[in-house]
């Protein structure tokens, strides 16, 4: 495989719709056959959901939970399609993931209200690491939205200690269309990472940790898209089109600043 050509896929997905990435990533992989693997591990992409078949529950669909063709469900630890020889995490880390599925099936009832979530953990030489996925999405209309999270973490086994490291991706879709307005489509993708060094007793600490660090950078990614990123949106507009005829705006900056200049004296 050509680093060149990578580097020019990544640099092309880039530059295309975000909300077409995974349909462009699928042409790519037809075209360039032999960069499928590094691509699907390094692109992130709109997650996709699959029922189990054993426990008809549903689960996400990730580079971290596949065999070839198969993925494996959570809830019943075996892959669909079924694959021989299939590497699977150990016993500890088994209980580890799905005490963390429980936990997340909670939050995600408390913070959207519906939607998929899934948690898979794997074993690493010092330590174990994971993915924790949510997805929500608003039903058919005229209006569409989309919110998939995806969280992949290292907890690496430091005496007393754990050091964790959490790289967090949102991806959000917003749709919407009609005869009065035309057709407008908003989307992208945010990612951040954060390194904590934290106590730990037992296993269930591994779990409380986890579970704060990922909530709180959940909360910080939703304020800065709604308050940077939204904020900054509507900022644009204002100053493309004013709401109010602009001798009316500058009245008002007008008397406004001869208030400040009062106070001052």
């Amino acid at each position: 495989m050509s680093s060149d050509q990578f580097d020019s896929a990544l640099d092309l997905l880039r530059r295309l719709p975000p909300h077409s990435t995974a349909a462009n990533l699928n042409r790519i992989c037809s075209l360039a056959p032999d960069l499928t693997e590094e691509l699907l591990s390094s692109v992130d992409q709109p997650l996709q959901t699959r029922q189990c078949e054993k426990t008809k529950r549903d689960y996400l669909l990730c580079d971290y939970n596949r065999d070839g063709d198969s993925y494996r469900s959570p809830w019943s630890n075996e892959f669909y399609p079924e694959v021989e020889d299939a590497e699977m995490p150990s016993e500890r880390v088994r209980k580890m993931e799905v005490r963390m599925g429980e936990a997340i099936d909670v939050y995600r009832e408390l913070y959207y209200e519906g939607g998929v979530s899934s948690v898979y953990f794997w074993d690493l030489d010092d330590g174990f690491a994971g993915v924790i996925l949510l997805k929500k999405t608003t039903p058919k209309s005229s209006s569409e939205g989309g919110w998939d999270s995806i969280h992949v973490f290292e907890a690496i086994d430091r005496a007393r200690n754990a050091h964790y490291k959490l790289t967090s991706t949102v991806i959000l879709r917003l749709s919407t269309g009609n005869e009065a307005l035309g057709d407008m489509d908003l989307s992208g993708n945010m990612t951040r990472q954060i390194e904590q060094d934290m106590p730990v007793h037992d296993d269930a600490s591994h779990i409380v940790n986890v579970g704060k660090l990922v909530e709180d950078m959940e909360l910080k990614m939703r304020n800065l898209l709604q308050e940077v990123y939204f904020g900054k949106a509507k900022d644009i507009v204002g100053d493309l089109r004013s709401l109010q005829p602009l001798t009316e705006a500058n009245k008002d900056k007008a008397t406004h600043q001869e208030m400040i200049n009062s106070m001052k004296r």
